[in-house]
């Protein structure tokens, strides 16, 4: 099992204090959710052509992967498709470039479950990107968020995608907390499918939601965790320390080293 963040956590991180905190605090590898103001990480400066070169070199050097790239393809948008495709596209060619396995796409458009979701359009969609993908060895993961953290519905989905490169990201937080599920039969539902792992806490706080470092909510990540590693996961699980959307929340300076070192000791 590997540890990775996401930095979603560290929106106002140059690209070189995000490779200095990996490496400084022990990561293994990134996942890539925007840098700074640019979402679609495939138009940041690290990663445009000229650059790319240096950027995978200064990746070998500091022993760092990139884990993920999880993009912004809303995969239920009809009126956006040619859009989709082009981002979705664009962002396998570069996962491609960082022998980058997955992108991450999403089925709704928050972490809340949304309304009028057509699900053949969805996976019409899966299935149009695991074909693009499979060419690049990409594989084309959708996430536990919205209506699809519904695990049952995510794996019923996902059963009628033909393609060996679909896979999910598991991500705890969601299934458990807007569906009331329990760890257990969200993992039976998904285990064949789950390829990529976030990792987030938080505790309802006066009828609020409220994020909280790892331990200080009440989402079992341990349970989650020990059943990961009873099925031989040896994939990433990614700290997904929203900081992008919140901006109250606690600094990733602080946050990501005392993440790593909890998360330790509870693979240990």
């Amino acid at each position: 099992m590997k540890i990775g963040f996401s930095t979603v956590g560290c929106p106002n991180f140059t690209w070189d204090e995000i490779l200095a905190a990996a490496k400084d605090f022990g990561y293994d590898g990134i996942e890539l959710r925007g840098l700074g103001d640019e979402l679609e990480v495939y138009k940041a400066e690290p990663f445009a052509p000229e650059n790319l070169p240096l950027t995978k070199k200064r990746l070998k050097e500091l022993n760092l992967e990139i884990s993920c790239l999880a993009t912004s393809c809303y995969i239920f948008e009809k009126s956006y498709q040619e859009n989709i495709l082009k981002s979705a596209k664009a962002h396998i060619e570069l996962a491609k470039e960082l022998s980058c396995k997955y992108i991450r796409v999403l089925g709704d458009r928050w972490i809340t479950p949304g309304e009028n979701i057509d699900e053949e359009f969805v996976k019409e969609m899966l299935c149009k990107l695991c074909d693009m993908a499979k060419e690049y060895d990409v594989d084309i993961l959708i996430e536990t968020n919205g209506v699809w953290a519904e695990s049952k519905r995510l794996a019923e989905l996902l059963e009628d995608v033909p393609y060996e490169n679909v896979g999910v990201v598991w991500d705890i937080h969601h299934p458990f907390r807007f569906f009331k599920e329990n760890i257990e039969e969200t993992f039976s539902n998904l285990k064949g499918y789950i390829k990529h792992v976030h990792i987030k806490d938080s505790k309802i706080e006066n009828g609020k939601l409220v994020f909280k470092m790892i331990g200080e909510g009440d989402v079992p990540i341990e349970k989650a965790i020990d059943l990961l590693l009873q099925q031989g996961y040896s994939g990433y699980i990614s700290f997904e320390w929203v900081k992008r959307w919140f901006s109250d929340l606690e600094e990733p300076g602080i946050v990501f080293l005392e993440f790593i070192n909890r998360i330790k000791k509870i693979i240990k």
